[in-house]
């Protein structure tokens, strides 16, 4: 680009007639040549590469006649829209209200269940159907993470080599239609697609990091497409050989594509030439949850597929930190998209590699605490929060696939606090108090875990005042070393950091950043799949592995929690980020995601409790000497009845206390709705004080009935949590922040009704195959059955597709083509921090 820019400024100006031109003779005598080479390879665009506002509708209104589209917008992307001219008029948009985006529609995927026959053969038929019927979606992107290339360039999928280890005969234990036992020799590498569980048998393989013994126990793998996949190498074996099982599971992540499109075709689809070979014995039409990959062309949907491998700088830092063993205490920072969540987990998963003489249920390690400090895109919880987690055993797979953590012995939260943004920049100074407080709180978990090691995750907020809060960090938090993921500086960050770690004495380690060629998800799509996880994931108690539920949120049982009155469950409402009118409160809460948290003082609220900035103190002495303010909770939930908590049906109120009454002192009723609004702050709401208050999960604000001062909440909190913290005392706050909205709630349940109409499509048309061999009459009945059935499926999409900020337009031919125009007459913007960096957009 900056040699392009040199020699434009170099040649001598022309006018533009002459120039547009010379460009057309130049496209004639270039055209021909290249018809007659051979088309070159295409570099697949840098991991910020999104498709722009125009280029979706585009795309997308050839594959059908209806459209959906959501009418939440932001003042600020309606003025967006209508710049490039996107805006269209629609009869019912209400003002002034944010849109809720529903991602690009991409063909169906196969069930991925072990009880399932074909699925893959089925989501085809899906697929056909839907083509039939005309079905598409329209995205509205943010263009404020675009790091886009020219409109053209359109990468190629191209062969790329997975898997070195070839199965034969030789090295083949046994295989059915649902587990698979094979030998990999040393050195030699196995990639499977999909989601399974995992059993060493002979030998030591690694895994994401992890070096895995042969034990009794099975890691469940996630392996979708979105992300890299993870590699199966034998590092030790038995006679030079290592012996595993990959055995297929049935985990209910699959059922999410029924609900949003952005979880479709990301597991396996039909059978691989791998697969065919092994189930020469099974069944007609097996169906396992994972499949067996040699290069990149197996794949049955031709999608973008990528090892995950990494660097030998990688691999010795890892080895080099790993030996520091309970002393280690890095912080790892970076460019965005540099590769620090891959390095991070790598190291995680280092750490906690179990060896042979710990493998029983690991009770004799002290497992590692990880500090997340990104809000944006954490690792072990939903978005908005930064947390501390103690973790005992290794994860293999990317963040949707454990957005939250139970009391279970994998790991668990020991404490979150809800940030309410997706960057860090919002608020910095509460940012900064809420990673002090964390890390007290892993030097009180070392009193029972001395040899607790500590990795911190940075977000890419690292230029500017993000870089001043990374060096800050640098110099306060007692660090063993720091780790930069980019060796192409730039200098301006390279150099501050390096000085503070020099005044801390602590070594930098700089690495070559490591970010993926293409992927198939933004962030923001990534963010939304992740939320949604979060909200339909559950934790069984008779297995530890979590379980995915495709209810949608307009049928999941709420629960209910009084606002007002004599059983007033919620204390207060706050809004952070800008000053609301308690007149618009109500607006700003209906359907919105807020973070649950417990005030544990009414100290967190008046601002009393001790603070500490860049040039405080450390809060450490906060909690050793307790909290002030508890001795006045102590005994307010003795009497607190907590089987409709249990229940997650209903919510008792805590006993007046004082604290209560500090916390009403300060809240102003809503004229209309009663809602208890709690200000603090001139201009905008102060944030709760972290040392004096924690995040106990996110809700979703479903309705507020207002007759009876009730709000219906949608959370995945345990009802014990919830108890635990009325018990002790502790008053709740709903904190809405500045999360996205959730779209993908607003859709789910038209998703839902097109998936059950597709379903009942595929059983008419093999039912009709059968009709011939059946008498008239019991035909006809079956036909009558089926089309009472139709009408109710139709009645169900219409109904799904009728409600808030939510409309399915129908396409013509007419948008159909402007939309191809615009398409063709645009050129997307590349946007770059500095030369060679991924892109500092986002923040």
């Amino acid at each position: 680009m900056k040699r392009k820019a040199e020699k434009q400024q170099a040649t001598a100006p022309v006018s533009a007639f002459a120039a547009r031109k010379a460009r057309q003779q130049q496209a004639q005598l270039v055209a021909p040549e290249k018809s007659a080479q051979n088309e070159p390879t295409v570099e697949p665009p840098s991991k910020r590469a999104r498709r722009s506002p125009e280029e979706g509708p585009a795309r997308q209104a050839a594959n059908g006649n209806d459209r959906v589209q959501t009418r939440r917008s932001t003042r600020r992307k309606e003025e967006t829209l209508s710049s490039v001219g996107l805006a269209e008029k629609q009869p019912r948009k209400p003002a002034a209200v944010p849109r809720a985006q529903i991602p690009e529609r991409t063909p169906a995927l196969e069930k991925g269940d072990a009880e399932t026959s074909d699925a893959a053969e089925e989501e085809e038929e899906e697929d056909m159907l839907e083509e039939e019927n005309g079905v598409g979606v329209i995205a509205v992107e943010d263009d404020a993470e675009d790091y886009e290339s020219p409109a053209g360039d359109v990468p190629e999928v191209e062969n790329f080599p997975l898997s070195k280890t070839r199965l034969n005969k030789s090295n083949i234990v046994f295989s059915d239609e649902h587990t698979l036992c094979v030998r990999i020799k040393e050195k030699m590498t196995l990639v499977l697609l999909g989601h399974y569980d995992l059993w060493v048998k002979r030998g030591v393989i690694s895994l994401m990091g992890a070096k895995l013994h042969p034990s009794p126990r099975l890691y469940r793998v996630y392996a979708p497409s979105t992300h890299s996949l993870p590699v199966i190498k034998c590092v030790a074996g038995v006679d030079g050989e290592a012996e595993i099982e990959v055995k297929s599971c049935n985990s209910g992540i699959y059922r999410l594509r029924h609900l949003s499109p952005l979880y479709k075709r990301i597991w396996n689809g039909k059978n691989t030439p791998a697969d065919k070979l092994t189930l020469k014995k099974a069944s007609a039409s097996p169906k396992r949850t994972f499949s067996v990959l040699y290069t990149s062309s197996d794949d049955s949907w031709n999608r973008h597929l990528r090892p995950l491998h990494l660097e030998r700088q990688w691999s010795s830092a890892i080895r080099s930190l790993s030996q520091r063993g309970g002393r280690l205490k890095v912080l790892i920072c970076g460019p965005k998209a540099s590769g620090k969540s891959t390095f991070s987990r790598y190291l995680l998963n280092h750490l906690l590699s179990p060896a042979p003489q710990t493998e029983n249920n690991h009770r004799n390690t002290d497992g590692v605490a990880f500090l997340d400090l990104d809000p944006g895109q954490p690792e072990f919880s939903p978005m908005g929060q930064v947390y501390l987690a103690h973790l005992r055993s290794p994860f293999f797979g990317p963040p949707f696939t454990h957005p939250s953590l139970a009391e279970s012995q994998n790991g668990s939260i020991i404490r979150a606090h809800h940030i309410g943004a997706t960057s860090p920049k919002e608020d910095p100074d509460h940012y900064v108090l809420a990673a002090m407080d964390l890390m007290d709180r892993y030097r009180a978990l070392l009193a029972s875990y001395p040899q607790c090691p500590l990795i911190i995750n940075y977000p890419g907020w690292i230029f500017g005042l993000g870089l001043e809060v990374a060096t800050w960090l640098v110099k306060s938090l007692g660090l063993s070393d720091v780790v930069y993921m980019s060796e192409k500086g730039p200098a301006e960050v390279v150099e501050p950091l390096g000085q503070a770690a020099h005044e801390a004495r602590v070594p930098l380690t700089t690495l070559p950043s490591q970010p993926t060629d293409f992927v198939s998800r933004s962030s923001a799509q990534l963010r939304s799949m992740q939320i949604q996880s979060y909200f339909h994931m559950s934790h069984p108690t008779e297995n530890h592995n979590p379980q995915w539920l495709d209810t949608t949120m307009s049928r999941s049982r709420p629960l209910v929690v009084d606002y007002a009155g004599p059983r007033q469950g919620i204390r207060g409402i706050m809004v952070t980020g800008s000053q609301i009118s308690p007149d618009l409160l109500y607006e700003a809460l209906d359907g919105a995601l807020v973070g649950v948290v417990a005030v544990e003082s009414p100290n967190a609220i008046m601002g009393r409790a001790d603070t500490a900035g860049f040039s405080g103190t450390s809060e450490r002495d906060v909690i050793e000497n307790g909290r002030p303010g508890l001795e006045d909770l102590s005994d307010a939930a003795s009497d607190v009845d907590m089987n409709d908590v249990t229940d997650a049906s209903h919510v008792d109120a805590v006993p007046t206390s004082s604290s209560s009454s500090s916390i009403e002192s300060m809240i102003t009723r809503t004229p209309n709705e009663d809602l208890p609004y709690l200000f603090v702050g001139s201009g905008s709401c102060s944030p709760l004080d972290p040392k004096a208050s924690n995040c106990l999960g996110l809700a979703l604000v479903r309705s507020i009935d207002i007759p009876s001062r009730k709000l219906e909440l949608i959370t995945p909190i345990p009802g014990s949590k919830l108890r635990d913290a009325l018990e002790q005392g502790y008053g709740i706050v709903l904190v809405r922040g500045m999360l996205d909205n959730p779209s993908w709630a607003i859709s789910e349940d038209y998703y839902a009704a097109r998936a059950a109409e597709k379903r009942h499509q595929e059983l008419v048309a093999k039912a009709r195959k059968e009709t011939d061999t059946r008498s008239g009459l019991d035909a006809a009945g079956d036909a009558d059955t089926q089309g009472m059935v139709s009408a109710v499926l139709r009645d169900r999409i219409r109904r799904a597709s009728n409600v808030p900020w939510m409309t399915v337009i129908e396409d013509n031919s007419r948008r159909r083509r402007e939309a191809a125009q615009r398409e063709k007459s645009l050129w997307k913007l590349r946007k770059k921090a500095y030369p060679g960096s991924e892109s500092e957009t986002d923040w």
